[in-house]
């Protein structure tokens, strides 16, 4: 079971749900900068939700299946095509062994996920097989696909292969043959281009001037090129504090909005570092990670606040809609 990279695209990674454990000793957690497609790619095939995928960045790599395969596409729509044919996201798809998946113009969102029935299985590093580039470890030799690579996959789990009989049963003499069923819109929604990022106010937030914090929750900011998978650099409106005084480090994680001495915020991302000594003026909640990972650079963020209690309430129905779908697909194809 393998997959060839035959052109690698603008930057596609083997990613996971991240690296946990080792952040004391200045290790970051990295992983899929859309977790919850991840996790959706994944439960389609019949993988664990934390299987190593392919993160795809905008324009996408041409890829040679080399067997038989079962794959899910989700997260970004970069008109994905089989052979030419365009493919359908957020479904199982059975390709047989010289398919071609290719990837043309970018139509909506930034960042699509491959998973592939068994999981993209290179080594793991410290409990994990995703990519943390700066640092060159993980994934396939700690660095994005290249033309020639060749990425090995494991078996598929017994789901994975009943759901490979069914739709190879009805191929007959088709090369690639996609499920008619997808999950909810809830789990599969199109990705916004100028999406409403909802936030809880940070701990430094009462140090931000009254103007500051109503253009924080106001004002469009505009997403820079110079953002990347550490943090997206944002220009609108400069935030400032009624103090110049200096912070010590503290803790920062995904969705942490931090703003240094310009005023201008800076969203922290999946590569984000450990610790940060610029104050925090807000939270992004984790149910729209998603959302603020599938913005690319020159689109608009809309900050909206909310409380903890609201942010907590949204990610349990997330999460009930995730075990939906396992339980869905669990009954009808088996664990």
């Amino acid at each position: 079971m393998s997959l060839s990279i035959l052109r690698p695209g603008l930057l596609s990674t083997v990613q996971d749900l991240g690296r946990f454990g080792y952040q004391q000793e200045g290790i970051i957690v990295s992983g899929a900068m859309d977790a919850c497609a991840l996790r959706v790619a994944n439960l389609l095939v019949g993988n664990a939700e934390n299987a190593a995928v392919l993160e795809i960045t905008l324009l996408g790599p041409l890829i040679r299946f080399e067997a038989d395969h079962l794959i899910a596409l989700t997260g970004a729509h970069l008109s994905p095509t089989l052979n030419s044919q365009p493919v359908g996201l957020h479904r199982p798809v059975w390709v047989a062994a010289g398919t071609e998946l290719d990837f043309g113009v970018p139509v909506a969102g930034s960042r699509a996920y491959l998973a592939v029935a068994g999981g993209v299985a290179v080594a793991p590093v410290l409990g994990s097989r995703s990519t943390y580039l700066r640092a060159s470890f993980g994934g396939l030799h700690g660095r994005a696909l290249r033309a020639g690579d060749v990425l090995p996959g494991a078996h598929p789990t017994p789901a994975g292969q009943r759901i490979i009989a069914a739709l190879a049963a009805t191929a007959s003499s088709r090369i690639w043959m996609q499920a008619t069923w997808t999950p909810g819109l809830a789990l599969c929604p199109t990705p916004l281009p100028n999406p409403t990022i909802r936030a809880v106010a940070g701990p430094e937030y009462e140090q931000f001037t009254p103007a500051s914090q109503q253009a924080f929750w106001q004002q469009p900011f505009t997403v820079t090129p110079d953002s990347d998978r550490m943090g997206y650099r944002l220009q609108g409106p400069p935030l400032q504090r009624h103090t110049s005084a200096e912070l010590l480090s503290s803790a920062v994680t995904f969705g942490t909005v931090q703003v240094p001495a310009g005023g201008q915020p800076i969203v922290l991302m999946a590569d984000h570092q450990t610790t940060g000594g610029y104050p925090r003026i807000a939270q992004v909640i984790s149910v729209d990670f998603s959302a603020l990972a599938q913005v690319r650079p020159g689109q608009l963020v809309y900050f909206q606040e909310v409380s903890l209690a609201e942010a907590q309430a949204l990610y349990l129905a997330r999460e009930q809609e995730l075990r939906a779908l396992r339980r869905g697909i669990a009954t009808v194809f088996g664990n």
